[in-house]
């Protein structure tokens, strides 16, 4: 929508640029950049460590972060809410602690076939370090998975989207087949919270992880929520700072959950000015992205020998194909020479590519900036920098 479009300082400063990368990062509103600047130029002091006026007002800001996030996802408790430097960071903080500590010899993790490697590397260590099992949930070529669970299984971990097919994973049918043998769930949500509304309460999921920077937040900044149940079990992965609640030389105390997992000073300006980023997700909504996804489509599948990956039931914005004859590398080049930004390469998660027989794939990704103008030129450039790639 061009109202939104007005937004973001940087289509400002290139009017031409069309991107279609939002998949990977998404570009920052006024309101984001604003909050940082003003933070650091103005407000800026340290969080939870003193008594003047300007700690107490930066700690104030923080803990409002931190409400604001419970609200996003329908979180029973704030303290049910870690900060930390988005995914990756918050699906190996289960790993290390939850994982270490709750699973042995003989248990089952269970992954799906097409995760992000941030879902999966990290239950492959925790594989490595506590003897149990890594098992897949096959993917099939519409981009659905079979959902495997046994009596073995005690920790299942799943994108809500596939950052590869876009597929909507039944989250809570899920969450409720790995209740009933006495698992827990673990949720990537790093390409669901940009395009959904997000209710882990309906959800059930006992762990979920997304990050800042593509909800048109700062870098930097990552959100794990977790049952509180779960968390009170959970020994911290670092030491010092705020993770304490009393030191002597012979032995300390943590605090309780969730500053029992932030260690160190935080990343403050960052927690702050996701903020603004939330609330203004949350005011755009996510329907405008909807009626851009069938243009995109349609306009893609006017191009003779392009593939599509999956064909998933309910679908999240973004689109992976190929091009017969062409190497994703080579349409990149052209198109940016357009100005037209998409994502190419093995998307971070391999093993769903080489389902497809791929080692490399296209990617367009769709965002709150994003208009049918872009879709429409788009289109008419990849099939122009065909012309070239592909010469008769």
């Amino acid at each position: 929508m061009a109202d939104l479009r007005r937004e973001f300082p940087i289509f400002q400063a290139h009017p031409k640029l069309v991107y279609l990368d939002s998949a990977a990062t998404t570009h920052k509103p006024a309101c984001v950049i604003e909050a940082l600047t003003r933070f650091y130029a103005e407000e800026y002091a340290t969080v939870h460590r003193a008594i003047y006026r300007s700690s107490l007002a930066a700690t104030d800001r923080y803990n409002e972060t931190r409400e604001t996030v419970r609200a996003f996802l329908n979180a029973p408790s704030s303290d049910e809410i870690i900060f930390t430097r988005g995914t990756t960071e918050s699906l190996n903080l289960v790993a290390s602690s939850y994982g270490r500590t709750h699973l042995k010899p003989g248990d089952e993790i269970l992954v799906s076939e097409m995760e992000h490697h941030s879902n999966l590397v990290p239950w492959q260590m925790l594989a490595e370090q506590t003897g149990a099992t890594l098992r897949w949930m096959p993917m099939q070529l519409d981009g659905t998975v079979e959902v495997n669970i046994t009596p073995k299984t005690k920790l299942v971990a799943i994108a809500h989207v596939s950052n590869v097919t876009g597929t909507i994973h039944p989250i809570a049918d899920i969450a409720k087949a790995a209740h009933r043998v006495g698992a827990i769930l673990v949720v990537d949500g790093a390409q669901a919270a940009p395009h959904l509304p997000i209710d882990v309460q309906a959800l059930d999921c006992d762990f979920y992880a997304f990050s800042g920077h593509k909800c048109y937040g700062p870098t930097g900044v990552g959100i794990l929520y977790g049952k509180k149940t779960l968390l009170d079990t959970m020994p911290p992965i670092q030491g010092g700072g705020d993770m304490i609640e009393r030191v002597t030389i012979e032995k300390t105390t943590y605090a309780a959950p969730p500053l029992r997992f932030e260690a160190g000073t935080p990343l403050i300006a960052s927690v702050i000015a996701l903020k603004p980023a939330l609330d203004f997700l949350q005011q755009a909504g996510f329907a405008h992205e909807a009626t851009l996804m069938p243009l995109l489509e349609q306009g893609l599948r006017t191009i003779p020998g392009l593939r599509i990956l999956g064909h998933p039931p309910k679908k999240g914005p973004l689109v992976t194909f190929t091009i017969e004859g062409v190497h994703p590398l080579d349409l990149a080049t052209l198109l940016d020479l357009d100005q037209i930004a998409i994502r190419t390469g093995h998307l971070c998660a391999q093993p769903a590519l080489r389902k497809y027989g791929l080692d490399s794939a296209a990617r367009a990704s769709i965002g709150l900036y994003n208009t049918s103008s872009d879709i429409e030129r788009f289109i008419t450039v990849l099939k122009r920098s065909l012309v070239k790639l592909k010469p008769q």
